[in-house]
């Protein structure tokens, strides 16, 4: 781990508490999630349910996540072996890379990357090979992404939709993954934390429904992104029962268990109603437009995000020749931060100068933002 420093969404944090600028770096809501959910984390605490949860999850969040992988994609799966909960989709990621990979395997994924992708992948002695979206379209190369695989590729981990870029998978790129992967006898990892946060008619593929897929594909989801409680830190990941098993052995001696109250909660939250599930991702799709439209008048050049909490921009147009320095001025310049796209890059030159900010945050504090970078332009 010699090479992973601090991470760049906590030097972003402390620059913007710091200089008092306005927090479009790290993506977490500044509002609650639904009010049921809340309720009934402080019943299960009044319920005494304090202690130690099973290590695989509470009964009632196991079945609730299998009642809603039928409910929303028509998967059926045995909560009892298919379902396992994690704090958060962070130790999921965790917990199935490490469970799959040796020293000497080979891992595909896109870049950019979340961060703990990367560090995973170093973290199981794995090594990772990339295929890069690209600006502003961030559309799959099939050459690029062919040419990632090879006979020592053990897993392909996915992200869609897709942070930092705001990207949703479409059905036939998918299935390119997915023939690739069957091709190479690869597991396909999927993180789709942001599986109910798509805009403009964009339609979520979950991998696990594709043709022959279910029975090479892990699914990784969490309460944090979708119900803005981020700080819960539930989290669940479901596949066949094999792989299953093998994550979890790893995942008990990762933090055990996590998250005793929260758990019931989270099984409340996913039985909701659909409008509660729509409703989040409006006012999303609301934040979306506001800061779209603030950074184009700002300057940026902006790739207009199908789904997740994020945005990201070309400052070139503002005179941006490198995106970190450019990410540690904008508080002096505009009061708000950002964080830059080529901390997420193998090839940092494919986003030299973007930068991606956050949108899931109230109206008012988006036209604040988008204030401070109007009056900021040249």
């Amino acid at each position: 781990m010699s090479g992973f420093g601090t991470t760049i969404f906590a030097e972003m944090s402390a620059l913007a508490a710091r200089t008092g600028s306005i927090n479009l770096g790290q993506g977490f809501p500044d509002t609650d999630g639904p009010a049921a959910m809340l309720h009934a984390a402080k019943a299960a605490i009044d319920a005494g349910r304090n202690q130690y949860p099973p290590g695989p999850g509470v009964p009632e969040l196991l079945e609730a996540v299998a009642a809603h992988q039928r409910r929303f994609y028509g998967l059926d799966l045995d909560p009892t072996t298919q379902v396992l909960v994690t704090v958060g989709a962070t130790e999921a990621i965790a917990s199935v890379v490490l469970a799959l990979c040796e020293p000497g395997d080979e891992v595909v994924t896109f870049e950019p990357y979340y961060d703990s992708y990367a560090a995973t992948i170093a973290l199981a002695g794995a090594t990772r090979r990339t295929s890069v979206l690209r600006f502003p379209d961030f559309a799959v190369d099939e050459a690029s992404l062919r040419a990632a695989f090879s006979p020592r590729t053990r897993l392909v981990l996915l992200n869609t939709p897709h942070n930092p870029t705001g990207k949703v998978f479409t059905r036939a790129e998918l299935e390119l993954v997915a023939s690739l992967a069957r091709e190479h006898d690869a597991w396909v990892v999927t993180d789709e934390v942001y599986e109910h946060l798509v805009f403009d008619g964009a339609v979520h593929v979950p991998v696990a429904t594709l043709p022959g897929m279910f029975d090479r594909t892990i699914t990784i989801s969490s309460a944090g992104k979708t119900f803005s409680a981020t700080g819960w830190k539930v989290g669940w990941l479901s596949g066949p029962a094999e792989a299953v098993a093998a994550a979890r052995t790893v995942k008990q001696f990762l933090t055990f268990v996590g998250s005793g109250p929260f758990q019931p909660a989270v099984a409340v939250a996913l039985g909701l109603g659909d409008d509660v599930y729509a409703g989040i991702a409006d006012s999303l799709a609301r934040g979306r437009d506001l800061l779209c439209d603030a950074l184009e008048t700002a300057g940026l050049t902006v790739s207009r995000p199908a789904g997740t909490y994020f945005v990201v921009a070309d400052a070139a147009p503002l005179g941006a020749v490198d995106g970190l320095e450019f990410a540690r001025r904008l508080p002096e310049l505009a009061g708000v931060v950002g964080v830059p796209v080529s901390v997420f890059h193998d090839d940092q030159g494919a986003a030299r100068t973007l930068i991606r900010f956050a949108f899931c945050k109230r109206d008012d504090v988006l036209r604040e933002a988008g204030r401070r970078l109007a009056s900021a332009r040249p």
